[in-house]
């Protein structure tokens, strides 16, 4: 695992790694999170490898705004209703993916016959950099093993995964505050998934 500190260089390197199909953890508005290419199949099932994550619980996707979000996901008054509220910010949305999106893997393996998505888009100044400058949907999932406590700096992530294959490129923010996870909304059954911050 390669550590850099946040610099334009770093986030240069970091847009490399993820355009030729790498991992990259950086520092979000809750926790140290991993992104990869959404659209690319074999950098999903990498992350997925690398946390040790089940197949059947999918990635969220960060986008750099809700516009861009909706061009994947089924908008409602609902979801306008609450990212009018809280986004950009730590908080989750699952809507039903459109069937006319352009191809996204939130698992290594098929979508499911009613696929849905999770979006994201973070208030973090770093992550907003990232998936505005990638241009495609990011994974925002936290920089940890499947099952263990959420990584808030670069000593959390290395100890965690030295017996895996890490990211390839860990961008330092330093150690950060020791935030709740986002809010997980399920706007299909309209239930909260996960109570966070929200």
């Amino acid at each position: 695992m390669r550590i850099a500190l946040f610099s334009p260089e770093a986030m240069d390197g970091a847009l490399q790694i993820l355009a030729a199909g790498g991992v990259v953890a950086h520092a979000t508005e809750t926790c140290y999170g991993l992104a990869c290419d959404l659209t690319n199949p074999a950098a999903v099932e990498k992350l997925f490898a690398m946390k040790n994550r089940p197949a059947d619980q999918p990635v969220s996707a960060l986008f750099p705004s809700v516009q861009e979000a909706q061009k994947y996901v089924e908008w409602n008054d609902r979801a306008e209703a609450l990212a009018r509220s809280h986004l950009p910010g730590p908080l989750t949305l699952i809507l039903p993916l459109r069937q006319d999106a352009p191809p996204v893997f939130p698992t290594p393996y098929a979508l499911r016959p009613n696929p849905t998505l999770g979006l994201r888009v973070s208030s973090h100044p770093l992550a907003m950099e990232l998936a505005t400058r990638f241009g495609k949907p990011l994974s925002t999932t936290s920089a940890n093993l499947h099952g263990k406590p959420n990584t808030y700096s670069t000593v959390d992530i290395t100890e965690q995964l030295q017996n895996h294959k890490g990211p390839d490129l860990i961008i330092d923010s330093g150690d950060l505050p020791l935030n709740p996870p986002s809010t997980i909304m399920d706007l299909t059954t309209d239930g909260t998934v996960r109570r966070g911050k929200i």
